[in-house]
């Protein structure tokens, strides 16, 4: 591995990073920075500290263009988009847990032989119970997510994405059945966490189908004067 190349794996330690990597690699043509900051659902310039900093480790490229057609005198100033500067590199990085997907899928279908269960409604069981149990009352949500591979990044609304999907292909070829485990999985992590959160399908481009709102307010106890 050369110097640039490890130069670009340390500008990808940061998983929104990574997130706009796999968004650029999913768009198939150069993006601006407004829309890549609507898709992953993070702040503009926030978007534009890491694009930059892609840019300068050799992993993205960089050009200006005009939007739309209109060129010349009042077509305004040109803006910044940014493309991959290497498919295979990319293609190479997220982390997947395809034995984590076979072992929910076989032990739904060995629920539905023997309980005569519809075999979905047995995967959504499964896959709760699965979750509930690697769930981790003591660390915050984010953390037992991030050791799974889901490499969740801040929102800056008290909540996040996650930027990647460690189902990636089997999703996208499977995407109403493998989401919808999905869903229940990281709803379980998410009651069992010692910071519950609320969880909602909502596919991001190139990420997770999951999103995962701000943590739950905690329980106030009662004062005297309720009591009384």
């Amino acid at each position: 591995m050369t110097d640039d190349d490890l130069t670009a794996v340390a500008a990808l330690a940061d998983p929104a990073r990574r997130a706009l990597v796999r968004l650029l690699e999913t768009a198939g043509e150069p993006q601006g920075r407004d829309e890549l900051a609507e898709r992953v659902g993070l702040p503009r310039a926030t978007v534009a500290f890491h694009l930059e900093k892609l840019v300068d480790s050799g992993v993205l490229v960089a050009e200006f263009r005009h939007r739309g057609d209109k060129r010349g005198p009042g077509s305004g100033r040109p803006a910044k988009f940014y493309s991959l500067a290497c498919d295979e590199f990319a293609a190479a990085v997220p982390p997947r847990r395809y034995d984590l997907a076979g072992e929910l899928l076989a032990s739904a279908v060995e629920l539905s032989d023997s309980s005569g269960r519809p075999v979905r409604e047995c995967l959504l069981s499964v896959a709760a119970e699965s979750g509930a149990r690697r769930s981790d009352a003591t660390r915050p949500l984010d953390g037992t997510l991030g050791d799974l591979g889901y490499e969740p990044v801040d929102d800056d609304r008290g909540g996040f994405v996650l930027a990647n999907c460690p189902f990636h292909r089997l999703s996208s070829r499977h995407t109403d059945v493998i989401c919808s485990a999905n869903v229940a999985y990281v709803a379980a992590l998410s009651a069992g966490a010692s910071d519950p959160r609320e969880t909602w399908l909502e596919p991001l481009a190139g990420g997770c189908c999951v999103r995962v709102g701000p943590a739950s307010a905690p329980e106030l106890p009662a004062s005297a004067s309720d009591l009384s």
